[in-house]
């Protein structure tokens, strides 16, 4: 399958190079020129299935044209080797848990995958690759831990001073190896700006081999799609083969999360609606009332994972939405109408934006209520489900990080000492190595041009 940019003038690439080069050269992010449909017997049969089986036939609707099956058979199921449960919160409002991973984070899916499938299309004996990794929190943590030991590629992970916690901090910043940290002295959107002009810069392209792990890759955002169809096939389950209106909400940061499950849903995932859900960073939240995309700086809170003021995702919602409105062309997509496109984005996707006060308070209220522990994203999940979900409806929030992974944020907030899991302790007896820099281009090329 071949892969065209959101910006539509960079020619079209392989999945190999989609991923391998990460952004087009335009700038743009790589889209599948075909999402397909999968096959009634899928459906059929979804509920007897295992989360490996499911992910399998999902993947291979992404990748099965470019990747041989045993090997696209082998990468999934190496990737999860955890479970995604879903568990229920209170009536009708269920968890689904991301945390279970090696990082206990939702980005472990993604992570692992592309790990698995760069490692596939740039073998060992090729020339080193380097990933550059922007990470707002969790991001960091996960493609550190996924790429940690893999010959062949280096890990250069981007993260801004004194804004990602200090657990989130120990799981890429003590691993050493083929890793390394940058302490960059900004906010995450300066991070993510270094990565892309990285990108763009002939003189390092010329120098080194460059890709990212961020969620513009293609092959970091699209396995997330895996779990929202095995939370569908575990529904189906309690649900004893009934019929059910599921509404996912999802806790929105740079909005890959959603948009894989938009994906998904174009695939033909059966899920009525969607909430995204953000932190004071309301960027999509005032596009979604007012048809206007205007990026912000990107505003510090205690749900720091989601600090994004210019989410490089909503180029993918914007162009997927603008396809069904010109009628699934890729060429037709500069030409659609965008208030048509806004309306067919609103028709499925309601927002939600929430303070650091009603996230604390919604934290306090779940814990008092239900006995279970919110971490500060999948707080705003919770309580925009709360506020949005009708009579008729089930729904699922994504608990996208361990709440021990924001320790100091939620004992605070609850007045507890939640116990720290024994993957996170491991990290924290590791010394912390980071390279201190500014949020100038030119010192960060200068760095990498010294590798």
């Amino acid at each position: 399958m071949l892969y065209y940019s959101t910006n539509h003038t960079a020619a079209r690439a392989t999945l190999r190079d989609a991923v391998v080069r990460g952004l087009a050269e335009d700038r743009g992010l790589y889209m599948p020129e075909v999402i397909k449909q999968l096959p009634e017997s899928f459906w059929d049969e979804m509920a007897s299935l295992t989360f490996q089986e499911v992910a399998y036939r999902v993947a291979d609707a992404f990748f099965g044209e470019d990747v041989e099956a045993k090997a696209l058979r082998h990468i999934v199921c190496d990737t999860l080797s955890f479970d995604c449960p879903v568990v229920k919160v209170e009536d009708n409002i269920y968890a689904l848990e991301l945390f279970h991973g090696p990082t206990l984070a939702f980005k472990d899916v993604g992570a692992r995958f592309m790990a698995r499938l760069l490692r596939y299309f740039a073998p060992a004996g090729e020339n080193k690759v380097n990933v550059l990794v922007a990470t707002s929190g969790d991001t960091g943590s996960a493609v550190a831990n996924g790429f940690l030991g893999v010959e062949g590629i280096h890990v250069y992970v981007l993260y801004p001073k004194g804004k990602v916690s200090p657990i989130q901090e120990c799981q890429f910043t003590t691993l050493g190896q083929n890793i390394t940290a940058i302490e960059v002295d900004g906010v995450f959107d300066d991070c993510q700006a270094l990565v892309k002009s990285a990108f763009m810069d002939q003189d390092l392209n010329a120098h080194m081999r460059l890709t990212s792990a961020n969620s513009i890759n293609v092959a970091r955002f699209l396995p997330q799609a895996f779990y929202y169809f095995w939370a569908y096939a575990q529904m189906v389950r309690l649900n004893a083969g009934m019929a059910f209106n599921l509404t996912f909400c999802v806790p929105s940061g740079n909005f890959g999360n959603i948009c894989s499950a938009l994906f998904g849903h174009t695939m033909g995932l059966p899920i009525k609606r969607f909430i995204a859900a953000n932190n004071a960073n309301d960027v999509f939240y005032n596009y979604l009332q007012t048809g206007i995309y205007t990026p912000q700086p990107s505003k510090q809170t205690i749900a720091n994972a989601m600090d994004v003021g210019d989410p490089s995702n909503f180029a993918r919602i914007l162009d997927l939405y603008a396809r069904g409105v010109v009628g699934g062309s890729p060429a037709d997509i500069p030409s659609a109408d965008p208030k048509a496109v806004h309306k067919a984005i609103t028709s499925l996707i309601s927002g939600a934006t929430y303070t650091d006060g009603q996230i604390a308070a919604t934290m306090c209220d779940c814990y008092a209520q239900t006995g279970y522990v919110l971490d500060p994203h999948g707080a705003c999940g919770y309580r925009a489900l709360k506020e949005q979900l009708q009579p008729s409806e089930i729904g699922i929030f994504l608990e996208t990080a361990h709440p021990a992974k924001f320790k100091d944020t939620v004992d605070h907030i609850l007045g507890i000492d939640l116990p720290i899991p024994e993957k996170l302790q491991t990290f924290m007896c590791g010394e912390k190595q980071s390279v201190a820099m500014s949020k100038d281009f030119a010192n960060f090329k200068a760095f990498l041009l010294q590798q």
